[in-house]
């Protein structure tokens, strides 16, 4: 099982593991642990590298060949990175450090907390849940409960999201019980709750005194880090499912 280290620090840029398992087919390996994001809930996968530092019979390694992540996947309880190339993949046992492409990764921070504080501001003045949402570094997208959306209404609304993030709400992350993350008024925010059943630790996400939520992505410790945020546009889905656009200026 891969221990996953972005859970409880989004800001870890590298790391070292012990490679645990070998995907010749799909050249990946799978690691002992990972701060690599696996993807999900709409945020892409991480992507980054991984250097070979000793080989798997423990020799140490002068000048680490550099392999190229280009996606990290969830299957099951562990994670497998996916490398580019016809590079060897390293043997069972063999010591790699990763590193993170973190502009991407914190733009993708960034993203996501400001999705929450979208998701946060519609939830808490019109009672509106998720139907669905994605997003890229930068910009994503969010559809909600609503029966009708209008100029006036999406301006209030980037109001409303910009001033939370100049609020500066402090964001937190925090893994419960099942027992106790239940009992949380509104903790699944989608319309469809896309919890794995029988599931025991549930990952919370708050945006103190704004947002609470299950959520399994990486945010940024503070809404102050977001930057302005931008509705670009906004669509009908659907009679009671309309759709908003937001950037996220650099």
């Amino acid at each position: 099982m891969t221990s996953l280290l972005y859970q409880t620090d989004s800001y870890m840029q590298s790391f070292n593991a012990t490679v645990i398992g070998i995907d010749e087919d799909n050249h990946a390996v799978i690691l002992d642990q990972s701060a690599f994001y696996p993807g999900g809930g709409g945020q892409p996968a991480d992507s980054g590298t991984l250097s070979i530092t000793r080989t798997q019979d423990g020799k140490e390694v002068d000048s680490p060949p550099i392999l190229r992540v280009k996606r990290a996947r969830k299957i099951g309880d562990d994670v497998a990175h996916y490398l580019e190339g016809d590079v060897p993949l390293p043997g069972i046992n063999s010591i790699v450090h990763g590193q993170i492409d973190w502009d991407r990764r914190y733009q993708l921070m960034r993203t996501h907390t400001a999705m929450h504080i979208l998701c946060g501001v519609i939830f808490r003045s019109y009672g509106a849940s998720v139907t669905g949402g994605d997003m890229d570094p930068l910009a994503g997208r969010m559809d909600f409960e609503f029966e009708t959306m209008h100029k006036d209404l999406v301006q209030a609304i980037e109001t409303a999201i910009n001033q939370e993030v100049t609020n500066a709400r402090t964001v937190r992350v925090e893994i419960l019980p099942r027992e106790v993350a239940f009992q949380i008024p509104d903790l699944i925010r989608t319309k469809i709750n896309l919890l794995p059943e029988g599931i025991q630790q549930v990952r919370v996400v708050e945006i103190q005194g704004l947002d609470l939520q299950a959520d399994g992505g990486t945010h940024v410790k503070n809404t102050a880090e977001v930057g302005r945020i931008r509705v670009v546009d906004y669509k009908s889905k659907g009679k009671i499912n309309k759709r908003i656009y937001v950037e996220i200026e650099d």
